[in-house]
């Protein structure tokens, strides 16, 4: 079989079951997807390539003539900026990983889950048009199409890449899948687990956060796996672990990047198992609770690296959401600013009910490399220093160092890396060195601190 829609598609779906391309084709179309080429021939792929230049391409790991995978190799070989998609029966970590480092976006599993399938070429074909500076291929759907749009009233969001964020967030709700959310430190990962766990069936049971760089390596099996009276010294009374403790409800594992190598092991015999001992006992015990694991790093080049296990990742990623930095949704900065305001305005009992034109200006071209949480302690700050009606940039003493818009200082304008590493010194500098404290005000882990000083060699011991 071989379809090519008379207008032009940026799809191609290569599969030798006919039934399946038509079934694809239908899904796609039906989501308000472009209508996407079909061919079930593998041997005519590269030509079909050739001719039409498709952004994206999912591809069928086991076909007759040319595999799957020998195929996206051709494929990247010759058009590296083509993405492709791994479509395949087998749900092993091993052939997706392999996929991946040979060049593809993603992979699914058969049978193909609808949802997912959007989410994932969507993404896929954002990222292509990211890259040619092309206009999206479907626009996002509004927050008017939200079927819980109260549920994300804590998140405040006017910005079109959060209504996106917001529709993948009811997806994933109405699933029992792991998955993962990624974003910089600060963009609200946490705030968005707890809103997909409240959207889930599992809402009427416990969700249970755990922040992975402050867990203690020596204590992982106590916390994770709990432990019964008298398995050690010291262990007075049977305590119930993390799993256990989120029986019939939601794990959340935040900043899971930075769990040991070895520590994955064991983290990843529980989610194939479902199953735990508790220290002391040789009792197996039935886990129930979905895991819904949050990072900053990318960990596609962890795996790569070596740092973080493929088989893990493939376990916790049956979903994915991304949630883009303050400064890629700059709609949401002064909405996110007014409603700041608000809150400290009435905490510290202040009667300020608005934004300086000037601060707008400023913080419309700030970096913003804490993300909302930075935002939000700007703010803050600003509050209690205001003494008149409008907020002004006077009292935002953290945005002072930055130059006004509109000015000439262009060699003063400071890159991403470098207003970072500045915001940790000077959290050091508050804190007298206490690395802990400096931690908590930046909103990050303290392992997370200590590997960003090795990078910028300063790994001299502080107080902790």
């Amino acid at each position: 079989m071989e379809s090519i829609p008379d207008h032009k598609t940026p799809i191609l779906v290569v599969d030798d079951d006919v039934g399946l391309l038509l079934s694809i084709e239908t899904i796609l179309v039906s989501s308000g997807v472009p209508e996407p080429a079909l061919v079930s021939d593998s041997r005519r792929v590269m030509e079909l390539i050739r001719k039409h230049r498709f952004h994206l391409v999912l591809l069928d790991l086991i076909m007759p003539h040319i595999g799957g995978l020998e195929l996206l190799k051709q494929l990247k070989e010759e058009f590296p900026d083509i993405e492709c998609i791994i479509v395949t029966a087998i749900d092993e970590a091993s052939t997706a990983v392999q996929a991946i480092k040979l060049g593809a976006f993603d992979y699914l599993v058969k049978p193909i889950d609808k949802d997912k399938m959007i989410i994932v070429i969507n993404n896929a074909l954002e990222r292509y048009s990211l890259r040619h500076g092309l206009a999206p291929i479907e626009k996002s759907k509004p927050f008017s199409e939200l079927k819980t749009r109260s549920a994300f009233k804590h998140m405040v969001a006017e910005d079109e890449n959060m209504a996106r964020v917001f529709h993948q967030a009811e997806t994933a709700a109405a699933s029992d899948y792991n998955l993962i959310i990624t974003g910089e430190t600060g963009t609200g990962k946490g705030m968005l687990a707890k809103i997909i766990h409240r959207l889930s069936h599992r809402s009427n049971g416990p969700f249970v956060p755990v922040n992975i760089s402050a867990s203690s390596k020596a204590l992982f099996e106590d916390d994770f796996f709990g432990h019964t009276k008298g398995a050690y010294t010291g262990a007075l009374a049977e305590k119930k672990g993390f799993f256990e403790a989120a029986q019939e409800g939601t794990l959340f594992l935040d900043e899971i990047g930075e769990l040991e190598p070895e520590l994955q092991v064991k983290l990843l015999q529980v989610i194939e198992d479902k199953q735990v001992y508790r220290l002391g006992s040789t009792k197996l015990r039935k886990i129930d609770a979905r895991i819904i694991a949050a990072t900053n790093r990318d960990i596609k080049e962890e795996i790569i690296n070596h740092r973080f296990r493929e088989d893990l990742f493939f376990r916790l990623n049956m979903f994915h959401i991304h949630i883009p930095p303050l400064r890629k949704r700059k709609k949401d900065i002064i909405p996110l600013s007014r409603h700041f305001l608000n809150i400290y305005a009435q905490k510290n009992q202040k009667n300020i009910d608005s934004l300086d034109l000037d601060l707008i200006d400023r913080l419309m071209n700030y970096p913003f490399p804490g993300n909302v949480r930075e935002l939000e302690n700007i703010i803050a700050s600003a509050v209690l220093l205001e003494n008149g009606r409008k907020l002004t940039s006077f009292a935002a003493q953290n945005l002072k160092r930055f130059p006004q818009p509109g000015r000439t200082q262009i060699h003063k304008i400071l890159s991403l890396a470098e207003v970072e590493k500045q915001q940790i010194f000077l959290a050091l500098k508050a804190t007298g060195g206490n690395r802990t404290q400096a931690a908590k005000i930046l909103g990050i882990g303290l392992r997370t601190l200590r590997r960003k000083l090795n990078q910028y060699g300063n790994a001299k011991p502080r107080p902790e």
